[in-house]
């Protein structure tokens, strides 16, 4: 039996309008709006442009950028901006009563990037963002607002370029616990470990070039420091572990200190120098950390070299999952933005951390010194009697067992290289016993020391 409506239309007749009024809404084109026209800004919009007919397919209806804001508008970006609406201040992209989204390609955890998006959240538009930096810092107070509006915060180019990371944890691994997520999440750190590897050279000729290649910036402070990729971690530690993003708690550490020689090394133990992120699981709480570590040459990620990133997820019923792409660059990032925008035009979005804020559970942090793993410890010494005694006396009073030990030749009175790798024991034991070998009048510099992981 038919239904009627309330205006006396049979039920069938009703329904037939309203599918017919919402395809007449998904064909009306997404309106959006980019904030910053660098590599990712002009990037997104070249995509959008060259791919329209297979993302108006795959979004349910076009997607077209409408405005722009930039800081100078002069500037050749290689795309034709004509019949755009050009912003001086990209905060008022939020009030355009004809932009449905904004794309924040600015960068930085604070300034004009911050300010745009609380705006754009304020006005009711969905925000696409690339901004590690941004989501690692304010990311919880961002969601919050957000969720509260009822609208998308995405963010899927934030971490690993092109490598889709974020859905992957927030969707193809929804039904697992994940007990860790690591990777390789900087480019330029990667890139310059891989040349030392293959040219055995030191780090500060290979950073030289990678500087004159566009491979790192003139300050390069960010990446081979490590917080670019702390602040890739720390979103991706909050989506596998359903709990508030905590970028203090990651430890964080650069490759600064890493010579030739220890890559050279490193080879002969039959391992490889990466600069990972790792958040893990364990009693008491979360560890978040990232910093040079040796990982078996025969190991997966090992093997990703160059600008390439490689995400590692481990889930309960999973097991383990790997992604390896290009975390950078004007396409990858781009096709990351892209794929953002057109879940937004087919309405499909879920809360920002994978679940609604009052949902996720503050566990604890916990510290480095409590970590537990093997280590690589490198120590130049005179070359004379009673040294090994010396340092491997140390070891002992400190409880660390020694896996194996690598000398090589005789040089009598001169420095010489000593290599020793250990059996698991914690972080503050070996931290301990490395202050009390440097303070040996036969060691001559400050030892190295390399954490070992079997990823």
């Amino acid at each position: 039996m038919a239904t009627r409506t309330s205006d006396g239309r049979d039920g069938d007749e009703a329904d037939q309008q309203r599918r017919g009024t919402e395809d007449r809404g998904m064909t009306r084109p997404l309106a959006i709006a980019i904030a910053g026209l660098g590599t990712v800004g002009a990037g997104t919009v070249n995509l959008l442009r060259a791919n329209a007919d297979i993302i108006a397919a795959r979004a349910g209806r076009p997607i077209a950028v409408t405005a722009v804001s930039a800081r100078d508008r002069a500037r050749d970006r290689g795309i034709p901006l004509a019949g755009l609406r050009w912003y001086e201040d990209p905060v008022a992209l939020a009030a355009d009563p004809q932009v449905d989204v904004i794309v924040e390609c600015i960068g930085g955890s604070d300034g004009a990037a911050k300010a745009l998006v609380e705006a754009a959240i304020a006005a009711g538009k969905h925000v696409v963002t690339a901004n590690k930096a941004l989501l690692a810092v304010h990311g919880a107070a961002l969601a919050q607002a957000a969720e509260a509006k009822g609208i998308a915060l995405a963010f899927e180019a934030s971490v690993a370029g092109g490598i889709p990371a974020i859905k992957a944890l927030r969707e193809g691994l929804a039904a697992n616990r994940i007990q860790r997520v690591a990777g390789i999440l900087n480019g330029t750190c990667n890139y310059i470990l891989t040349t030392m590897r293959n040219e055995r050279r030191e780090f500060a000729e290979v950073l030289n070039e990678a500087q004159k290649l566009g491979y790192a910036e003139a300050d390069p402070s960010f990446d081979i420091d490590g917080i670019d990729a702390a602040h890739k971690l720390a979103i991706l530690a909050a989506m596998a572990f359903g709990r508030p993003v905590d970028f203090g708690a990651v430890h964080v550490e650069g490759i600064r200190e890493v010579s030739a020689l220890d890559i050279a090394l490193a080879e002969e133990l039959g391992y490889r120098i990466k600069l990972l992120g790792i958040a893990r699981r364990e009693e008491g709480g979360i560890s978040t950390r990232v910093h040079p570590c040796m990982v078996p040459a025969n190991a997966p990620i090992a093997r990703v070299d160059g600008v390439f990133n490689a995400v590692v997820a481990e889930g309960d019923f999973v097991g383990r999952v790997m992604m390896e792409g290009r975390g950078a660059g004007a396409g990858p990032t781009a096709s990351a933005v892209v794929a953002d925008l057109i879940d937004i035009a087919r309405g499909r979005f879920t809360p920002v951390w994978g679940a609604a804020s009052a949902a996720l559970k503050p566990e604890a942090s916990v510290p480095m010194e409590k970590h537990i793993g093997a280590y690589y410890l490198r120590l130049m010494v005179v070359d004379r009697p009673g040294v090994i005694a010396d340092v491997t006396g140390v070891l002992r009073d400190s409880d660390i067992s020694l896996e194996s030990m690598l000398q090589r030749g005789r040089a009598p009175g001169e420095a010489v290289p000593v290599v020793l790798t250990t059996h698991e024991t914690s972080e503050a034991s070996v931290r301990a016993a490395l202050a009390r070998i440097a303070a040996l009048d036969a060691v001559v510099e400050k030892p190295a020391l390399i954490r070992i992981e079997a990823l």
